[in-house]
């Protein structure tokens, strides 16, 4: 997934996202440590695309805010999205890149309040799709919104 014309700090951002959604399905799948996640991001191996690394500038305390977040609450984050799941429907259910996405998205919805819910919603869709040509995208559209309204304490009006 490579960074479209966007002003620079928007671009900083979506690459920070990037990496740190692959480094979280990482940590989960390969038991990768923050440390180790760091170094993956040093060394310019995250965020990558099937091409191999994406080169570009990347918004390193954007990266941490989110990796440190999800890990600091992930019990937390996932009381909250498994409050938005379809009944029946665990998290352990869920393909792992997309609770990835998730948690980072809902880290995002926490912890950037100036940031609107669309716009999170928005750019983890965008992620999703690099991920994803199915369903998967509307899913976690769906999820997000579900719980930045929750966390925002916003109605279905706003």
């Amino acid at each position: 997934m490579t960074a479209k014309a966007l002003p620079a700090n928007l671009a900083r951002k979506r690459l920070a996202r990037l990496a740190a959604v692959q480094v979280l399905y990482q940590m989960e799948l390969s038991g990768l440590t923050i440390e180790q996640a760091q170094s993956e991001l040093a060394a310019g191996r995250v965020p990558a695309s099937e091409d191999g690394p994406i080169e570009g500038g990347i918004d390193q305390e954007h990266f941490a805010l989110i990796v440190s977040g999800a890990v600091d609450q992930q019990s937390a984050i996932d009381t909250l999205i498994s409050r938005h799941l379809a009944p029946g429907w665990r998290l352990e259910r869920i393909d792992a890149v997309s609770r990835a996405i998730l948690r980072a998205g809902v880290v995002e919805l926490w912890r950037c309040l100036d940031t609107p819910l669309a716009v999170i919603a928005n750019e983890f869709v965008e992620i999703a799709r690099a991920f994803f040509d199915s369903a998967e995208p509307k899913f976690i559209n769906a999820t997000l919104d579900a719980c930045g309204r929750t966390a925002r304490g916003m109605t279905s009006g706003e």
